[in-house]
């Protein structure tokens, strides 16, 4: 693919009708936006009212909720769960696996689906199990795996892996100018050699949601499988994973403003009983003799070891505060920042922003550059102003080559933001630019 057949970098001068009537739409909100009702439930920004907190794709706040629920494990459950058989013990298993009830439904499935709810550290550590667990078991020689170009390394480097060991070939689906992955190029890419799809459903540099449902379609008329990295949508829209028809699902929980350190897997039943395990040792067996093991059925086949049960229970937590306080409002919040912040961007003729012109199609995430000036001096200055953004290539380095850039800026939005935030980031980029030219 040459230079010119490359996306541009697209600013606010090409809205689109949709995203201009959108952004009058949010502009008669405004005053709505002007304080968050959320803010105070989250220790962190109401102890620091002066920060503008714009990096939530890179990890989210966590509500009182969620600390609350932590502190209250430790206090009253702190025990082994699944090893014991006193009263604590049997306390902390209950909760954890209440939580995994709660993880089913919240996923659009069944309490009894919870056995195909694995505990995992964090999206990248789920999607290494997928890709060493199950890629063993069904890629060879001469067979392919089709991602996105979009993917975060945590999406793309296991495949890499998975590709080298099998003798596999990698395949790439390219977006247009706008950063959509048209139906045209998945049938081009996804064929009878294919045997895994693997997709971001969100990307977490240019905030787009990709048709993953379509994807998994034309992944299984051809005998293939579907896997959704679905780091940066769970925090933003409501997810039916049977609507989705995929096969895999993974997410983290500290970007969806739970805990550090805990990730959920959802598999097919069928597939994960087929999967050998991907960690070994306490807790995943049935039994064990000196020369052979025999393995636990799921879900505690994949999770070896000790359990972060706090963790679990501030997941569960996390997911109860999203639900309380409804999708349908935290979105209509969201988007409205998001209209009002591109708006605002679009303005200033020294920013050129990357990705959709349309804001509606920006789940949150919005990456831009500020002209002559390296993304890490604009962070860094910011910093001084109280606004933290990110800088750098967002562990996406082929989608930025792609793009022609070696690094951009990003800031994320979440529900709790309010437009005095992006007010501190007009104000800051424009302090950035005067920095360097006077």
């Amino acid at each position: 693919m040459t230079a010119d057949q490359r996306p541009k970098l697209h600013g606010l001068d090409m809205l689109t009708e949709k995203g201009r009537a959108e952004w009058d739409a949010a502009g008669m909100q405004v005053s709505v936006l002007a304080e968050s009702p959320y803010k105070k439930d989250f220790p962190l920004l109401a102890a620091n009212p002066q920060l503008a907190f714009l990096d939530s794709a890179a990890t989210a706040q966590r509500p009182t909720a969620v600390l609350d629920a932590q502190r209250s494990f430790y206090e009253t459950m702190n025990a082994n769960a699944l090893r014991g058989l006193y009263k604590l013990s049997v306390q902390a298993t209950e909760a954890i696996e209440a939580a995994r009830a709660h993880v089913a439904t919240f996923l659009g499935l069944s309490e009894r689906d919870a056995c195909d709810i694995l505990y995992c550290r964090n999206t990248s550590e789920a999607l290494n199990l997928v890709a060493y667990s199950f890629g063993s078991m069904v890629l060879k020689e001469g067979d392919e795996v089709c991602i996105t170009v979009m993917e975060h390394h945590s999406n793309l480097i296991p495949w890499q892996q998975a590709c080298a060991r099998a003798g596999a070939k990698l395949v790439y689906l390219y977006p247009d100018e706008q950063g959509f992955i048209s139906e045209d190029e998945m049938r081009a890419k996804i064929g009878p050699r294919t045997k895994i799809v693997a997709a971001t459903h969100v990307s977490n540099v240019l905030g787009v949601c990709n048709d993953v449902a379509l994807m998994a379609k034309i992944a299984h008329e051809h005998g293939a499988y579907m896997v959704v990295d679905a780091a940066q949508s769970v925090p933003h829209m409501p997810i039916n994973i049977p609507e989705l028809g995929c096969d895999f699902f993974a997410f983290s929980g500290h970007k969806a403003f739970g805990p550090f350190g805990i990730g959920v897997l959802w598999g097919r039943h069928d597939l994960l009983e087929a999967m050998p395990p991907f960690l070994t040792g306490g807790e995943m067996i049935s039994s064990v003799t000196e020369q052979d093991a025999v393995w636990a059925p799921l879900p505690e086949k994949f999770e070896a070891g000790t359990q972060d049960a706090a963790g679990i229970f501030g997941l569960d937590a996390a997911l109860t505060y999203i639900e309380e306080a409804g999708f349908e409002a935290l979105q209509a919040r969201e988007q409205a920042l998001v209209n009002v912040c591109m708006h605002r961007l679009g303005e200033l003729e020294f920013v050129r922003i990357i990705g959709p012109d349309d804001p509606a199609a920006h789940h949150g995430a919005i990456s831009f550059n500020v002209c002559t000036v390296h993304p890490h001096d604009v962070a860094s200055i910011l910093d001084m102003d109280d606004v933290a953004i990110r800088a750098g290539h967002h562990c996406a380095q082929p989608l930025l080559a792609y793009l022609n850039v070696e690094s951009c800026c990003r800031a994320s939005l979440a529900f709790y933001n309010d437009s005095g935030d992006i007010d501190k980031l007009i104000r800051g980029l424009k302090h950035v630019y005067s920095m360097f030219h006077g």
